[in-house]
């Protein structure tokens, strides 16, 4: 039996740990927070809404081990995220429209909406349509390169120029490939963000679902508490830290760049529904936010009144995003060799420790696969 430590109750962590102590090993488990949870954790305000306190944390997965591995610790509510942007006058790109919400990703409803049509476009014309948009780029370098060649330079401008300036504080030209990689678009009228075969919410929310992962005996959990008031102790076996590597090893190698955000919460009193979908996207530069989330959309609590977040990108404040561009990236690498060296003593897993855009799932993934060869 020996003694572990594991730096972060995120899904990283809390996967990290549980699967420790179910191999009969003690887990003793920090966060410099005073919740565990990491960024998915949630509230209730002070109305009682269940919130997202550092902004919507939306499951879907592909993959059924880490479905059927979550299930262990909730059960679920069946969500399908749909998501709106609001295009206003000015910013149609030569379309006749003014303040109009439309689906994302791009689908024939959108063309329809975006182009004034008199009926909704088949997929055979939907094809057309991007065919005759998309920009030939033979060496696909940025961002701004993937959309301009797949939904041409119109959408491209009015959907996402301006928001991706406000998300990461660069143009699309700056950002790598897989950033608008995320982004799809479709030939049909499925209005559904994520097409996942698994889209669920946990039934009594990210909390509960945490606090089971973390009920085990073997597993001792210390809130508010910093990485370097436990790693000098000599009893642990080894080390999973998923904080940011950079500061693990004090910026020897400079600051790697994120980006931050400013959550604004607002309660509207004995009003049943604020928007008409979960979020609704706000590409215009001129906005500062990005976008408004109505938490009952995604949570299906029923309640008098609602509760949303406007989402602020900042470039200073807690890290949320790595910046996927190839300068960064090589920096990164340096930081990655310096964790290579350590690999005996510990590993760095999960978004920040690995500088890596996951997806929860593909971060429960992660770590699955990295624990077991500690089991």
């Amino acid at each position: 039996m020996a003694n572990f430590l594991v730096v972060g109750a995120g899904f990283a962590g809390s996967v990290c740990a549980r699967q420790l102590a179910d191999a009969g090993h003690h887990v003793t488990i920090i966060d410099k927070r005073d919740h565990i949870g990491g960024n998915a954790f949630d509230t209730y305000d002070g109305a009682g809404v269940l919130i997202h306190k550092y902004g919507p944390h939306i499951f879907h997965t592909n993959s059924k081990e880490v479905f059927h591995y979550l299930s262990r610790f909730t059960a679920w509510h069946f969500y399908e995220h749909r998501v709106l942007a609001r295009v206003g006058q000015g910013m149609s790109g030569g379309a006749h429209i003014s303040d109009k919400l439309m689906p994302v990703p791009i689908n024939a409803t959108t063309i329809k909406i975006f182009y004034g049509l008199n009926h909704l476009p088949n997929e055979l014309e939907m094809e057309k349509y991007f065919q005759e948009e998309r920009v030939l780029v033979t060496d696909i370098k940025n961002s701004e390169d993937k959309l301009l060649s797949t939904i041409g330079k119109r959408l491209t401008d009015v959907f996402f120029r301006g928001y991706t300036r406000k998300q990461w504080g660069m143009d699309l030209s700056e950002l790598a490939p897989s950033v608008a990689a995320r982004i799809p678009y479709r030939t049909n009228d499925d209005d559904r963000y994520f097409t996942d075969t698994y889209q669920f919410m946990p039934a009594d929310g990210y909390g509960s679902l945490f606090c089971e992962m973390l009920r085990h005996p073997l597993i001792d959990i210390r809130l508010n508490t910093n990485v370097s008031e436990m790693t000098g102790n000599p009893i642990w076996k080894h080390v999973f830290y998923t904080g940011p590597i950079d500061e693990f090893f004090k910026y020897r190698h400079g600051k790697l760049p994120y980006r931050s955000l400013k959550f604004e919460h607002e309660h509207i009193p004995f009003k049943a529904q604020y928007q008409s979908v979960g979020t609704v996207n706000e590409p215009d530069y001129s906005i500062p936010y990005t976008r408004i989330t109505e938490f009952k959309h995604l949570t299906g609590q029923d309640h008098l009144g609602t509760s949303i977040c406007r989402e602020y990108p900042m470039a200073d404040g807690d890290p949320y995003y790595p910046v996927p561009n190839a300068a960064n990236q090589a920096q990164y690498l340096a930081y990655e060799n310096d964790a290579y060296k350590m690999a005996s003593v510990m590993t760095f897993v999960g978004r920040l420790a690995q500088y890596k855009y996951y997806n929860m799932d593909q971060v429960v993934a992660s770590a699955l696969h990295t624990v077991k060869f500690f089991l």
